[in-house]
């Protein structure tokens, strides 16, 4: 018998390369959750715009890279767009490193990664984005708490596309507020010290990365197994309750 199928909850990153195909603007609708979430995207788009594109504190980012995330959040529809696992740059994906799979087999291991996004609220690794700024932790004047405003809809989303398939949840607290778990299969995985403490920060961050390439690289072996035999010379991965 086989190893039980599993799909990967990983979060996004908040630094995102710039840029992207014109010739495919992005669409409220576009990628696999577009038809279930096209008209919240664009209540989000809409927030975005009564907020100016969002000042420091909503942001999280002042300066340069405040003045160019509020201009990509004001200009989110037809934008120029890459598949989300080129647009998120962060330590996370940095050391997921999926440009180093051969492409048959990235096709592949694209298809089993999912991302809550406070924008777009779910997507899927090959699902085309925008150049964007929006925290799932973010309050938006106009609809409130992200993750909270999203929540229902992203995990019946979630429930429906991956039916009889295990949800290994990566995220952080931040990403997981934007679901209830109750309705998910799903199997929470954690890094923690040597001496068995949940760790978090920028090397957390990189292993995470490097957890995640394991588990994707593990072909039939057991999910249980896969993340038991995790090495790191920092961290060991745990599932927790």
């Amino acid at each position: 018998m086989g190893a039980t199928p599993f799909v990967i909850l990983l979060p996004p990153s908040e630094g995102k390369a710039a840029g992207g195909n014109t010739k495919k603007p992005w669409s409220f609708h576009s990628g696999v959750f577009g038809p279930a979430f096209g008209d919240f995207r664009a209540d989000i788009a809409d927030a975005l715009q009564l907020a100016k594109g969002g000042d420091q504190k909503l942001l999280g980012v002042k300066g340069a890279y405040l003045s160019h995330a509020q201009a990509c959040n004001r200009s989110l529809k037809g934008a120029p767009t890459l598949p989300a696992w080129q647009r998120y740059t962060g330590v996370v994906w940095d050391h997921l490193h999926l440009q180093s799979v051969p492409a048959s087999a990235r096709a592949a291991y694209i298809k089993r990664i999912f991302v809550p996004s406070g924008l777009a609220g779910l997507v899927r690794a090959d699902d085309p984005l925008p150049d964007y700024r929006l925290k799932m932790g973010a309050r938006l004047p106009s609809l409130g708490l992200v993750s909270a405003w999203w929540r229902d809809d992203l995990t019946a989303a979630l429930a429906s596309s991956v039916k009889k398939t295990i949800v290994v949840d990566l995220l952080p607290l931040e990403h997981k507020s934007a679901f209830d778990w109750d309705a998910l299969d799903v199997v929470h995985v954690d890094l923690v010290s040597k001496k068995g403490a949940v760790v978090g920060g920028h090397n957390a961050k990189a292993a995470k990365g490097l957890l995640a390439r394991h588990l994707l690289d593990g072909g039939q072996t057991p999910l249980s197994s896969l993340i038991t035999s995790f090495s790191h010379p920092e961290y060991r991965a745990k599932e927790t309750s």
